[in-house]
């Protein structure tokens, strides 16, 4: 799994952050988008990015830096003892490559009128669950979605589909083959389990927290909308439905909104890069 580097910073007063404090305190080092950095403190009774506020995990705060995040100076806060704090961290450039991919079913990449109206109906309903604010139920590190951590790839690869340019990809792709169990990276409660369109069969975990994950192009799911799933139960098996050229599973993570590399999530928080004071 790809490590990021973070800044080593001094904190700040929240709105207090004049253009040469700014200058002062200029971060050193970047984190990609798609990371994560944790911030930890003693008294941390909230954290906040872009207008969210959230619970720490824990005694720190944990920040998901979204994979479009454009480069430069990113202002990070959390709320304790009192008074409100600031931290800057510098995203770096979009570091993914490019992935050229060929689909033979053209349907797929040029849609009708039909089937593009069916896609952006689902893509209005997965908008509606990345908002989602329901109490904690995770730790970290999740279970590994296929029983055992494996080398996944292609996160943030910007696509181009049949010579077509597309959408960055946001989740991992683990090789396996058709049939093999996927498990729940912790316990939730299923948000989504159906087939659609670019991503076949599919199914959506809350796990509170602001935490969702995703598994696409299954065979089968074997749970419903509304259920509560354990920590490492099986909720379906690879495949190959969907736009997909051959079967495997695409694993991906929604945190407070934010698209990041669900491959940091199976590490120990402790294994997770901190801005130190």
């Amino acid at each position: 799994m790809r490590r990021v580097s973070f800044a080593v910073v001094a904190v700040v007063a929240a709105g207090a952050v004049s253009a040469a404090e700014a200058a002062s305190n200029q971060p050193t080092t970047a984190v990609a988008p798609g990371g994560i950095v944790r911030w930890a403190g003693a008294g941390i009774e909230s954290c906040g990015l872009a207008g969210q506020a959230w619970a720490p995990l824990g005694s720190e705060c944990v920040f998901p830096i979204d994979l479009e995040t454009p480069a430069g100076i990113l202002w990070l806060s959390r709320h304790r003892a009192g008074r409100n704090e600031r931290v800057a961290v510098r995203v770096g450039r979009y570091p993914y490559a490019t992935q050229r991919l060929t689909i033979g079913d053209q349907s797929k990449v040029t849609l009708s009128a039909a089937d593009l109206a069916r896609a952006e109906r689902e893509q209005a309903e997965l908008t509606r669950l990345w908002v989602r604010d329901t109490p904690l139920r995770f730790s970290l590190p999740l279970y590994p979605p296929l029983g055992i951590v494996r080398q996944g790839g292609r996160f943030g690869a910007r696509r181009v589909i049949n010579g077509e340019p597309r959408s960055p990809h946001t989740g991992v792709d683990y090789a396996a083959p058709a049939g093999e169990p996927v498990y729940a990276a912790a316990d939730g409660t299923v948000v989504l389990a159906a087939d659609l369109f670019f991503s076949g069969n599919s199914v959506i975990i809350d796990h509170g927290g602001g935490l969702l994950t995703m598994y696409f192009h299954l065979s089968r799911t074997d749970v419903r909308v509304g259920e509560r799933v354990r920590r490492g139960g099986v909720i379906g098996a690879v495949g190959a439905t969907g736009r997909a050229t051959g079967p495997h599973l695409h694993f991906g993570a929604r945190w407070h909104g934010a698209r990041i590399d669900p491959d940091l999530l199976l590490r120990n928080l402790a294994d997770i890069p901190t801005i130190r004071e």
